[in-house]
């Protein structure tokens, strides 16, 4: 088959007067239709929606940030030969993992102060936050990162996927897995499923659980397609170690925080 001449399509979005870049702008719009989604449910729960707002300002920077410090952190060979490159965000390397844990952090901090539970917070974020990955991915796709393995373009054809997207998993030379694409789909079908179980009124805590449980595993069988994975060793992925670690934690909690009682209380309580 003949492929002539294909084009990724730029990573630019608008040049002046200042430089955008699509990566940049997905992530973002993902973390603001979150956003949309978090604050109008956080009226129905009796929370002031500009709890969200103010979260937002905080978690948002932070998540970024130990996003790109734990990417650097498992490529300290490049970045230590190019320290220049540490803050190119722009380029991609915001590890999902680390973000989370800084916006977790930042939650747990946030609620604390403002006298809220943690558990009612992260529970009408969860949807939010899932929905914001599935969108973000899209800006990995538009660097041509976080695909997987070789693969033909009759392969990539079978899945009847858009010309664009097959024509964008073409790369130097080489068609590859658009596991960008697989873990978005996966996400979005959680995000779907979080908002089918906020009407089953789950005990506190359990629908951000449930998330942690539904994104982890998706991860782990992404991840083993990917070719650019973080490692912890020569053969362990470091997203899939974590991965396993978060569905064992979370289905613990979630055991432990209803046998001590702390899962009394109902998503679908107001109470604070």
């Amino acid at each position: 088959m003949l492929i002539g001449n294909i084009q990724p399509l730029d990573p630019t979005l608008i040049t002046w007067p200042i430089t955008i870049y699509w990566y940049g702008a997905i992530i973002g719009t993902g973390a603001l239709l979150g956003l949309w989604i978090a604050m109008r449910e956080s009226e129905r729960r009796g929370l002031n929606k500009d709890v969200f707002v103010d979260l937002v300002l905080f978690a948002v920077p932070i998540a970024i940030l130990c996003a790109r410090l734990y990417y650097v952190a498992f490529q300290w060979d490049h970045y230590a030969d190019n320290p220049g490159d540490i803050l190119k965000i722009w380029e991609g390397g915001l590890a999902i993992h680390g973000g989370l844990i800084g916006a977790i952090a930042t939650g747990v901090v946030f609620a604390k102060v403002r006298g809220i539970s943690f558990w009612k917070l992260a529970d009408i974020g969860a949807p939010s936050i899932i929905l914001g990955q599935a969108i973000g991915r899209w800006g990995n796709f538009m660097n041509q990162e976080a695909h997987g393995g070789p693969v033909t373009r009759e392969f990539l054809e079978g899945l009847h996927l858009p010309q664009f997207i097959i024509d964008q998993m073409y790369i130097d030379g080489t068609y590859y897995h658009p596991t960008f694409l697989y873990e978005s789909i996966w996400n979005i079908v959680g995000f779907g499923l979080l908002l089918l179980l906020r009407r089953v009124n789950l005990r506190r805590g359990e629908l951000f659980l449930s998330y942690v449980i539904w994104y982890s595993v998706g991860r782990f069988f992404v991840e083993g397609l990917r070719t650019d994975s973080l490692m912890l060793t020569e053969t362990l992925r470091i997203a899939q170690v974590i991965s396993i670690v978060l569905v064992i934690l979370a289905v613990a909690l979630i055991v432990a925080r209803r046998m001590t009682g702390h899962a009394n209380k109902r998503y679908l309580d107001t109470s604070s």
